[in-house]
């Protein structure tokens, strides 16, 4: 397994992690996701940290804080061997202090997740979604106490827009509260949004990413191709709506690009579609999920091989989209070209 710095930190992290979403498994959308218990968890854990993936994420939101519990039991005894990525912010309930990043909120959930996982400190939490009710200083000064207490190691964020994290990253900097090194997105061969200003801001501020559903909400497993149904037992049935969405035409065209290539190098297509983006510029961590073994094995197989540049330039121009402005003429424009090319280049 590669190991990587997490942007501009000392903080190194296993190219793939291991994501924990379908631990408990309970509720409509996660309990499609998978409803592994504690013994077939600790079993994905052995089979993970065996492989050299080490980090392990989950948030407070899986399954009503389910899947904390669940990693928690799993990883007991071992706890040295591997970091804890976890996130809140998300609401999880009706009140008023249910949701958001406020000093009382994250105080509340930090000891509650810390509970859950059975650990003294979390080794990256990451602010699941922007709170635009709680002003950044407060929210990055509760942080860098939870860091003095040495309840959190690293923090970071997740799904966060350009202009909330350079905000963030900005009042970091003026007050010396901890800076972000981490955000969480999503990105895809079908869903390549991150590219057009997060991508490019990441790398001047050091800000590695982790990718949530690198198989593109679960359409890029070689299960769905041009002319046949989604297969009846598919979770996109349930889940779809949750999801980031795809255009069915674009889908297929970048399902076709994957097969040739599969059919080229001998790998499946979810190993060819993480290879992909295990070579992208900002890229830190891919993590990956598994409802059983097989899957878990399958993932790990997209590590410790190279994909040709042809087979990366055919994967790029199949999953091309065009780019919205104000981003449009520094990408077909040549004078705007010349004085910002795209970083993403930088892969090839």
């Amino acid at each position: 397994m590669e190991y990587r710095q997490l942007g501009a930190s000392g903080l190194k992290v296993p190219a793939l992690s291991f994501g924990a979403g379908t631990f408990a498994g309970k509720g409509e959308l996660f309990g499609a996701w998978g409803d592994t218990g504690v013994a077939e968890a600790r079993r994905l854990v052995d089979i993970s940290l065996d492989a050299g993936v080490t980090m392990f994420d989950t948030a407070d939101v899986y399954s009503d804080g389910a899947s904390e519990e669940v990693l928690g039991a799993a990883i007991k005894g071992r706890r040295d061997r591997l970091l804890i990525s976890t996130k809140a912010g998300l609401p999880t309930g009706d009140g008023p202090q249910d949701a958001g990043t406020s000093r009382a909120r994250l105080v509340k959930v930090v000891d509650a997740a810390l509970r859950r996982l059975g650990t003294e400190h979390i080794d990256l939490f990451q602010l699941h979604a922007f709170d635009a009710a709680t002003p950044v200083e407060e929210v990055l000064s509760t942080l860098g106490d939870l860091v003095s207490a040495g309840k959190l190691r690293y923090v970071g964020v997740s799904n966060f827009a350009g202009w909330q994290l350079m905000k963030s990253l900005a009042a970091a900097d003026r007050y010396g509260y901890p800076r972000y090194v981490a955000h969480q997105v999503y990105y895809s061969l079908v869903g390549r949004d991150y590219e057009w200003e997060l991508m490019p801001l990441g790398r001047d501020q050091g800000v590695g990413a982790l990718v949530w559903s690198p198989l593109g909400w679960g359409r890029l497993t070689g299960r769905i191709r041009r002319g046949r149904p989604l297969p009846p037992d598919s979770r996109l049935h349930r889940t779809a709506a949750f999801g980031p969405p795809v255009d069915d035409e674009r889908l297929y065209t970048v399902v076709d690009a994957l097969d040739e290539i599969a059919a080229e190098t001998g790998r499946s297509v979810p190993q060819i579609a993480l290879n992909w983006l295990l070579r992208r510029p900002t890229v830190a961590s891919v993590i990956v999920g598994a409802r059983n073994e097989a899957q878990l094995r399958e993932n790990l197989g997209a590590a410790g091989w190279h994909l040709t540049p042809d087979q990366v330039a055919r994967l790029d121009a199949a999953s091309a989209t065009t780019t919205p402005y104000p981003y449009f003429p520094y990408r077909h424009q040549e004078g705007f070209a010349r004085l910002n090319p795209p970083i993403e280049s930088l892969a090839h």
